[in-house]
């Protein structure tokens, strides 16, 4: 099994879970802004032609692609882990959590405001929009350990997405209480907190990679 990531990107979510499950897998690192892969130069989009982490390659050939079809498809694939969730309206809600952390925060909130190229005035419309969102789930953890009823495939994407608020200072999780201690408690979990430590790593050796060629 392949997964192709970049470091501290969405693509850790899946890292996360692999490492959940005690899966095999190979770290196929990807440089953003060529779009090839680090350990042998080829070029990324001939594996995915959209050029976007995370992109996994099951053990059967198959490239699947988006973080909530492989996250599930690592759920299915190893079930002893627990990552998943029951048939019916347990798996229905899992399935919910991945798709409002994909779109409500992923990619409404977090990418604009991320984004040095995005206008001033896109991100203050982002955060104005889109941080009531974080009130809600806010209120969802209250009391909560996880999203459901144990840690899921959810938590993993969600940990990674909220562990962006360390390079977005208008996105201060202290105003989040329930939030911030899910997140902190997350942080000592054994699979997130290794994923974060070399993931970190392969980051500031991007970072130093960035500003020796420029």
């Amino acid at each position: 099994m392949d997964l192709y990531f970049s470091p501290l990107a969405c693509s850790m979510a899946t890292r996360v879970a692999l490492y959940e499950a005690g899966a095999e897998a190979n770290y196929l690192e990807v440089d953003p802004p060529t779009k090839t892969v680090r350990s042998d130069g080829s070029d990324f989009r001939s594996v995915n032609p959209i050029g976007l982490v995370p992109t996994l390659r099951t053990d059967e050939g198959v490239v699947l692609t988006e973080n909530a079809a492989i996250l599930q498809y690592v759920a299915d694939r190893f079930p002893q882990s627990g990552l998943g969730a029951a048939a019916g309206i347990e798996r229905t809600r899992l399935h919910q959590w991945l798709c409002f952390i994909g779109t409500e925060l992923h990619k409404a909130l977090f990418v604009p405001v991320l984004d040095r190229k995005a206008p001033q005035e896109a991100k203050a419309y982002a955060l104005e929009k889109n941080l009531s969102r974080l009130d809600y789930l806010d209120n969802h953890l209250k009391g909560r350990e996880f999203l459901l009823d144990h840690f899921s495939v959810a938590d993993a994407y969600l940990v990674t997405v909220i562990n962006w608020t360390m390079a977005t200072p208008p996105i201060e999780l202290a105003k989040w209480p329930n939030l911030k201690a899910y997140y902190e408690r997350l942080r000592q979990r054994p699979s997130i907190a290794k994923a974060i430590a070399e993931e970190f790593e392969l980051y500031k050796a991007e970072q130093a990679r960035k500003k020796a060629a420029a």
